[in-house]
């Protein structure tokens, strides 16, 4: 359950974005993104991950402050950073280890700014990037008119994200007036431009007699499995002054309240909500049938949503649990970012309740409310005609799901309805807004809109909803008004530690509805695109005075309007400097305009992504379809599927010409560009986040001041700097031309080797999995997959073995640093950045690098159209033949890795998990940011042989899948992989210090971090040792023999007097298999992690109230001989002590409390579901390939893949006691740290970071921006 944030703004992480994504423009800045995890009945959440490796995977993620899976950010506008991110960047480092995210599965035209978007750029140098690149169509006017008749595709927010498509070059001449030249064709256009869209073919609309709206769309990804959603049209903006916070109350209370859906639990249903602005959602993703139940598990899936909608049992037990943790709730979400998003709402929107009405709500208000008046709000505003029902899903027959939805809703809301409705129908009034009608005219459309009430059923409603949400009224930014500009404002705070500048412009929302507006998005993205790769390349090669540029132009479905936000970021000594080089840069742009260049490169990249995107209508997942449906439909805009998507922007893009875009974008950039003249709009809000104290070098911490009036005339002097136009860049065709790849091959004469020693085979095929196996002459294997699930597609990652763990006493941070600096520079040969860039912008190649701490990686994303695939292959060739690394880079790169690390005290989680990880492992620096001492020791040639000693051929390995040939794949991996240089040293680059953990019993296994805050919160990590992933302890203990002594029939439960209900049918001869099985710990640390996160919640959350969040998480290393396990508590002040003994409690019961089979069950069916969701994913295989025929990892082998959903199936409760065994959980053992903030705390976090003083210091990044962090994290 969440508190969806207000301000969240959509992020990519490695892909392009569908058209009508928010698009932003981003410098080279710091963003973090979140991570859903969609088999765990919890939602778990991405964490701030440092530049570095990072803590672990499971600190990262328990440091988060939302969840990915309910994002419903600003509307989906055009923004060149979520949509073109992904031009600008060769190589960034990511901020979590990983594999592919979520978003790699996401396809759509438009872009739902909500949902997935992360834009949480909070203390992160780098980010996956997105490299995207567009040609023009051939289409000419003429062409667009024959086109329009046929069904056209739709553009929503969020859809999936898109990858790639060619068109001719040239064609740019061919486009403009010269189409216009007589008055009948521009008579044609003018009509063409003012058609309407067409609409989803498969979108089936209707109506129930009591105003209940519902939509289904068929959708079989994944498999068996639908999506049904409760839109209920209510949220915080409703709430009267003593009701803030009542709309999240009820959210929690019918929720968690509700009896049916606990039964749903079994079934490997998992659900959950969440609360914004504008309405609250209830959802469930479910099986569509189970092996127990006889039938359709559909109608108790929508009895259940019905009874938390529109029954919910108010018991004061239920409200009074909900309190506790929604007070927790408030707590743990209260971190610098929210208070700064806090900040920006209230000036965005001061005219307004929305700068008044957060979902989270007032603590005095929330303590206070009894069942009665809760049950007022709900019976004022939970009632059919107020809410939308969405179904979407693998659902073969509408006629039974209506029939279904009419048997279960129909009767709602009648009881008490005897009052007449006023004259127009509930649906009409909305019909436009929120769920628009089919087109009138397109085939098909009629038969699908049941939307219609007679005016006999329209008698029966006595309530309606809203006719706008949410139901404000904005000042809008317009030209022309006599109003004064408002004075910035300024929110300073101690937490706060460099300085950025939001300026604000808000304007209605333009509905998509027509091609004309299909087209002005088009022109407003090349247009914003441009601005993005600009100030990347101009600035990302110097030192520059800001840290990030971002500009944002987004529609806000849940603030009812469009903004657009320049957001500068910078050290405190530079922010007048880097608002003027971002308020020149905007000018730049709006005077001189795109180049022809540009407007042919990304609207080329446009086609492309679009292209791909239809070519992948039927792998889309039901829960991304319905997301985009319904932030489109909260916007207005017209639905439409993939394939009418590409068709529209197709029959669009003929229409665009140079002047156009130049004239459309410019308007977006004037009330920057035109600042303080009388015809320029007025910013609705400028708003400067700064830190109260700075460091000065040779002094040390100071007074920051700034006024008003400095920053006004700093925006003036940028209006003021010289500027000149854009020069066209060259872009290279290839990195590698055809006679050098010939000398290559002659000079390194590569070949296929035996795959191994004992295998005298050269090439492996596994039929049953489609994997393919090889091994070139130069040592570096090679893994691949041919896959058809996503259309002429295809991911690439080599992984090379060693990262930070690396890293020797005397060059501690190298491996991290080198990486970064690597990814800095961006040049490889004799190509400079830019044009490495927009090579990858042409080629739609997105690219990252990181490091681990047992690896680094990288990673590639790319289309099988023109020559995508090779062209991703060359790049990885000269990365591994012709890096060049640049002091400049190596600079820029450590000035990050200070700053972050001078962030850690200003960040209670951070520095509580710091303090932790130290403890346990004794202090290794390589499980942590590397610190400033380190840090200047190092050298740019140190960090550089850090990193390529460990590009070693045997010490590598490359994996790809995607939608090639066999023929197409091998020409490559031949080509390019075989003809790197061949190296050797794998016992070598094997080599480093061990890593051992703290010997106890130590005065460091509990310790407490104190934060200075205003506002009192508190949190918790509590960490043990584990083996890795393939049964080996830091000990150097090798599990599988002592397992291997167990007899089969071992049961550990027939120690307890509890019986076991099930013992029969056990298969002796394969649980012994599996115990001997190289993922025998893998599966059952999974399992067992399942097992204890429901016992947390159910314990420490439901039951004692100690918190809001508590979750359990492992990391289990590949290559390193050992693991971890932490606990992460979210709580106050009062109860954290409490809730950290209460964990301690559950993780050390499992033997006093016996796992029960139903568990057991429940746990293999979250993992399993998560399998067979992902299993058509490219990124997916990806992550099942790695380490294949790493020697690292000698125990993965191709059994690892093919046995796994029946090693799931064959885990007993048995296996899982025998893996808790191995988790340490004796007192000696564990490791906490408590981390409380507030007015009275200590100051005791930087004195445990003393040694920084005697290093320059570089404040780290907390980016305030619309979205960072309002948005809490589910409870479920």
């Amino acid at each position: 359950m969440a508190v969806v944030n207000p301000m969240q703004t959509s992020s990519v992480i490695f892909g392009s974005k569908p058209l009508l994504a928010p698009t932003r423009v981003k410098s080279f800045c710091y963003t973090s993104t979140s991570v859903n995890d969609p088999s765990s009945s919890r939602t778990a959440d991405a964490a701030i991950a440092p530049p570095t490796s990072g803590l672990s995977r499971a600190r990262k993620k328990t440091i988060t402050l939302r969840s990915q899976r309910h994002r419903r950010g600003c509307g989906h506008l055009i923004t060149p950073m979520n949509a073109w991110k992904q031009c600008n960047y060769v190589f960034e480092e990511p901020l979590m280890r990983a594999t592919l995210p979520d978003q790699y599965k996401r396809f759509s035209c438009f872009c739902n700014l909500g949902k997935k978007g992360s834009s949480v750029n909070r203390f992160t140098p780098g980010a996956f990037l997105d490299k995207s690149t567009f040609h023009l169509s051939k289409r000419t006017i003429d062409d667009v008119f024959v086109k329009q008749v046929v069904p056209h595709a739709a553009v929503g927010p969020d859809e999936p994200h898109a990858a790639s498509t060619a068109w001719p070059d040239g064609i740019l001449e061919k486009q403009g007036l010269d189409l216009l030249e007589t008055e009948i064709e521009r008579t044609e256009l003018e009509g063409f431009l003012s058609s309407k869209l067409p609409s989803h073919p498969k979108l089936y609309r209707g109506q129930l007699k009591n105003g209940l709206r519902y939509l289904i769309l068929p959708n079989k990804v994944p498999p068996n499995r639908f999506e049904a959603h409760m839109e209920v049209h209510v949220g915080s903006i409703d709430e009267e002054d003593d009701e803030q916070g009542i709309a999240h109350m009820i959210e929690h209370v019918a929720f968690l309240g509700s009896k049916k859906r606990e039964k749903l639990l079994g079934t490997g249903a998992r659900s959950n909500a969440y609360t914004d602005f504008h309405h609250t959602v209830f959802h469930i993703h479910s099986p569509t049938s189970t092996k127990d139940s006889d039938g359709d598990l559909l109608p108790f899936v929508l009895d259940a949503l019905n009874e938390i909608a529109f029954h919910p049992k108010f018991l004061a037990s239920r409200v009074e649990k909900e309190r506790r943790a929604i007070l927790s709730e408030l707590q743990m979400m209260n971190t610098i970012e929210y208070r700064v998003d806090c900040q920006l709402l209230q000036h965005l929107h001061s005219e307004n309740k929305l700068s008044k009405r957060f979902p989270i709500g007032l603590e005095e208000q929330i303590k206070k409310w009894d069942a009665d008046k809760i049950r007022k709000f709900h019976e004022r505003w939970y009632f059919p005609a107020n809410a939308t029902l969405y179904i979407v899903g693998d659902i073969d027959d509408i006629s039974k799901t209506v029939y279904h939805i009419e048997a279960v809703f129909g009767q709602t809301g009648m009881e008490n309805e005897t009052a007449p409705a006023p004259t127009p129908s509930a649906f009409g009034a909305m019909a436009s807004f929120l769920v628009p009608k089919l087109a009138v005219g397109l085939s098909g459309s009629l038969s699908h809109d049941r939307a219609s009430v007679s005016i006999e059923q329209s008698k029966i409603f006595k309530r309606e909803r809203h006719a706008v949400r949410p139901p404000v009224k904005h000042n809008w930014s317009l030209p022309g008004s006599n109003e004064e500009i408002k004075p910035p404002q300024i929110f300073q705070h101690e937490l706060l530690q460099n300085f950025s500048i939001n300026m604000f412009c808000k304007i209605p929302v333009n509905k998509v509805q027509t091609y004309g507006d299909l087209q002005n998005v088009l022109m407003k993205r090349i247009f914003l695109s441009a601005l993005h790769f600009r100030i990347n390349t101009r600035y990302k090669s110097s030192n520059p005075p800001f840290t990030s540029i971002e500009l944002d132009h987004s529609d806000s479905g849940r603030e009812g309007c469009t903004v657009t936000t320049l957001t500068v970021t910078a050290e405190p000594k530079n922010w007048q400097s880097a608002i003027k080089v971002a308020v020149q840069e905007v000018r730049r742009l709006k005077e001189f305009g795109v180049t022809k260049g540009e407007l042919a490169r990304y609207m080329d990249a446009l086609l492309k992504d679009s292209e791909q995107l239809a070519a992948m209508i039927d792998n889309v997942s039901s829960v991304d379809n319905l997301d985009f449906i319904m932030e489109s439909d909260a916007l207005g805009h017209t639905v439409m599927d993939q394939r009418q998507g590409h068709e529209s922007l197709v029959a669009v893009v003929g229409t665009v010409t140079l002047e156009e875009v130049n004239s459309t974008g410019a308007k977006v950039l004037e009330f920057i560009s035109d600042f303080g003249k009388p015809s320029a709009p007025l910013p609705a809000a400028i708003v400067a986040c700064v830190p109260k104290k700075v460091h000065v070098d040779g002094i040390g911490e100071t007074d920051f001041k700034i006024t008003p009036n400095e920053i006004t005339t700093a925006i003036k002097a940028g209006l003021e700097e010289p500027i000149e136009a854009e020069p066209e860049l060259e872009v290279p065709k290839e990195l590698i031309s055809a006679v050098q790849l010939q000398e290559l091959r002659l000079q390194r004469r590569p070949s296929y080797i035996p795959i191994s020693p004992d295998v005298n085979v050269t090439k492996i095929y596994d039929k049953e999995t489609g994997i393919t196996q090889r091994r070139l002459s130069n040592g570096i294997p090679v893994n691949y997959k041919v896959s058809r699930s996503e259309a002429r597609g295809g991911v690439m990652r080599l992984i090379v073995g060693g990262g930070r763990a690396a890293e020797n006493s005397d060059s501690r941070g190298a491996v991290v640093l080198g990486v970064r600096t690597l990814s800095e520079g961006g040049r490889v040969g004799n190509f400079s950045r830019e044009q490495v860039e927009l090579f990858c912008v042409n080629h739609l190649i997105n690219c990252s690098l990181e490091s681990t701490e047992e690896f680094i990686c990288m990673e590639f994303r790319f289309t099988l159209r023109d020559n995508g695939m090779r062209a991703a292959f060359q790049l990885l060739h000269m990365v591994l033949e012709h890096s060049v690394w640049l002091d400049d880079a190596f600079d820029r790169a450590r000035q990050l890795y200070l700053s972050y690390y001078r962030s850690i005290p200003k960040s209670l989680e951070r520095s509580t998990a710091h303090k932790l990880v130290l403890a346990m492992l004794n202090g290794d620096e390589r499980f942590v940011e590397p610190t400033p001492q380190s840090l200047q020791n190092l050298t740019l040639q140190r960090v550089k042989d850090a990193v390529m000693n460990q590009f070693i051929g045997d010490n590598m390995e490359v994996s790809i899948v995607g939608d090639f040939s066999e023929e197409e794949i091998e020409s490559c991996i031949f080509d390019y992989l075989g003809t790197v240089k061949a190296t050797r040293g794998f016992e070598r680059a094997q080599e480093f210090s061990p890593i051992i953990f703290r010997p106890s019993p130590s005065d460091l296994q509990f310790q407490q971090v104190f934060l200075k805050d205003t506002d009192e919160r508190a949190c918790a990590y509590i960490a043990g040792p584990a083996p890795n992933r393939w049964g080996f302890t830091v000990e150097g203990e090798d599990l599988f023999v002592s397992t291997s002594n167990i007899p089969a029939d071992y049961d550990e439960q027939s120690k307890s007097e509890e019986p076991f209900v099930e013992k029969e049918g056990i298969d002796k001869d394969l649980q012994g298999r599996f115990r001997g099985h190289p993922l025998f710990f893998a599966i059952t640390m999974g399992l067992l992690a399942e097992i204890i996160n429901s016992r947390l919640f159910t314990t420490v959350r439901d039951s004692l109230g100690l918190t809001y969040d508590v979750s359990f998480e492992l990391n289990l290393f590949d290559r390193l001989k050992l693991g971890w396990y932490v606990i992460s508590v979210t709580s106050t002040p009062g109860k954290v002590y409490k809730a950290v003994d209460a964990s301690k409690n559950v993780l050390r019961g499992l033997h006093s409390n016996k796992i029960a089979q139903r568990e057991l069950d429940r746990a293999k069916r979250t993992l399993l579901m998560r399998h067979e969701a992902e299993i058509k994913s490219n990124a997916y295989w990806l992550g099942l390939l790695a380490h294949l025929q790493s020697a690292s990892v000698p125990r993965k082998d191709i059994s690892c893949i093919k046995d796994l959903t029946l090693l799931y199936e064959s885990a007993t409760i048995e296996d899982i006691y025998l893996a808790y065994e191995h988790l340490k959980v004796d007192e000696n053992s564990l490791y906490s740290c408590i981390g409380i903030a507030g007015a009275q705390a200590g100051e005791e976090i930087s004195a445990s970071l003393e040694e920084e003083e005697s290093v320059e210091s570089l404040p780290s990044v907390i980016p305030s921006g619309r979205g960072s962090s309002t948005m809490t994290r589910p409870t479920t």
